[in-house]
């Protein structure tokens, strides 16, 4: 990889705006900026200065526009970076673009730009992916543990396990040089509790990894139920819209509906599916199929029945047959609007805990804040490192099986083969942060990112 080349990219998105900028990186960006502009001479002008002028193809003025100047290395990729602030008509940025490339820049690579920066030593590379998490958030709280990844916390705590493995691996690689003198460098004792510390940070952030991907992600939560046990109407009364169609007649909803809700931060991707029920047709049978399907992929589950018409025996049944140990369940007695207090006191302890009437929307804030929790489970303090990435989750799995080969071989293998497994755990810390990377890898990584980043 080269980055003797100028590039160019629209960095806003598509389509007719009000603005579109332009975003040139290279050794050349300044000189192929400045030939283009009627204004002052850019390449005379201070790092981090905007100056206005034309843009020129010949005699034929093509924009009036704005230039914003970052003299390498004081710039995101590290190199002379030019953002051209113009009007966002698609024809003239395409006309901009075109007459750059003509005066020497070529079209950027998606991701390229931050590519440029992590091979410029800018960002490593969990920072560089965390660009891209950060472009595509849509929480409050995806949004802060993306920019917590951008700002280094990650990387920092990755870099100081790394740091302390590296020190007693040079230690042995010592000791293998003074093999016949049968001479003991590294402490057993301290490397031995120096691995039990580093594998019990290096689990907390695997196990990190499910609240982190979901918060990414969005949490699938599954609503499901008995026909005519208010599934739909609860979706309504959650998302405040009329989104799925209500009937009072059983298995209205023969197909799943799936709708975003966002609960203090943290996104919600609830599926509206079919009545669970013997289904008395084809269609109805793929419908409970697909909620069963559902089901078995979600990690929250909010099981819904009619306070007014379910008996306990078809209560506890329903309940035992959707348990699961990987999903979490919350059960909610909906239409206690058809009920008198002495019937919603006698309603099972355990059921009492959500009690609902999505019709009349009694109780659904209180039913919001009880899915955050059931999910979230107070894991999310705001200063934790979270794991977010598939790519660093496997990484870390294979640093802590190396890890535990050390521990468990510690008493019994010589220090050639402790050495092999101690570089191997390094190897794939180094391969989060890029201190260890392929061209392959980075292609792979970068040419998921937009064009322009």
């Amino acid at each position: 990889m080269t980055n003797s080349e100028t590039i160019v990219a629209l960095a806003t998105p598509n389509g007719i705006g009000a603005l579109g900028i332009i975003r040139l990186s290279g050794p050349d960006a300044i000189t192929i900026a400045n030939s283009v502009f009627k204004g002052k001479d850019l390449t005379q002008q201070a790092s981090h200065t905007i100056h206005f002028g034309n843009i020129v193809d010949g005699d034929v003025i093509l924009d009036e526009v704005l230039m914003s100047l970052f003299v390498a290395p004081r710039s995101y990729t590290r190199e002379n970076v030019v953002e051209i602030s113009c009007h966002g008509s698609a024809y003239i940025i395409e006309s901009i673009i075109k007459l750059l490339i003509k005066k020497g820049a070529r079209s950027a690579k998606a991701g390229e730009f931050t590519l440029r920066a992590f091979l410029n030593g800018q960002l490593d590379l969990s920072q560089a992916e965390a660009v891209a998490d950060l472009i595509a958030s849509n929480s409050k709280a995806s949004q802060q543990v993306a920019l917590q990844q951008l700002r280094g916390g990650f990387s920092n705590q990755l870099q100081t396990l790394r740091d302390q493995l590296v020190q007693f691996a040079s230690l042995i690689e010592l000791e293998l040089d003074f093999a016949e003198e049968d001479v003991e460098f590294a402490n057993r004792d301290q490397l031995k509790n120096l691995i039990l510390q580093i594998n019990k940070v290096i689990i907390n952030l695997i196990n990190s990894f499910e609240l982190g991907n979901a918060i990414k992600q969005g949490v699938n939560t599954v609503i499901a139920g008995r026909p005519n046990a208010g599934k739909s109407t609860l979706l309504n009364a959650l998302l405040n819209e009329e989104r799925a169609i209500v009937s009072h007649i059983p298995g209205t909803t023969r197909d799943t509906i799936e709708e975003v809700l966002n609960i203090h931060g943290i996104n919600f991707r609830l599926i509206d599916t079919a009545g669970i029920r013997e289904a008395t047709d084809t269609i109805e049978q793929i419908g409970v199929q697909r909620t069963m399907e559902k089901i078995s992929q979600s990690a929250l589950l909010i099981y819904v029945y009619d306070a007014s018409q379910i008996t306990l025996d078809e209560l506890n049944q329903d309940i035992e047959s959707l348990k699961d140990p990987g999903i979490t369940m919350m059960v909610v007695a909906n239409k206690i609007d058809l009920l008198n207090n002495e019937e919603i006191a006698a309603l099972p302890h355990t059921q009492k805990e959500v009690v609902i009437s999505a019709k009349e929307k009694f109780h659904i804030d209180d039913l919001k804040n009880k899915i955050y929790h059931a999910a979230i489970k107070d894991k999310l303090t705001g200063d934790e490192t979270l794991v977010t990435n598939i790519r660093h989750l496997e990484a870390l799995q294979k640093t802590e099986e190396a890890l535990s080969r050390v521990l468990n071989g510690m008493d019994t293998v010589t220090s050639d083969f402790l050495s092999m497994d101690i570089k191997q755990a390094l190897h794939y810390l180094g391969e989060i942060t890029g201190v260890v990377s392929t061209d392959d890898l980075l292609e792979n990584i970068f040419s998921k990112f937009c064009i322009g980043k």
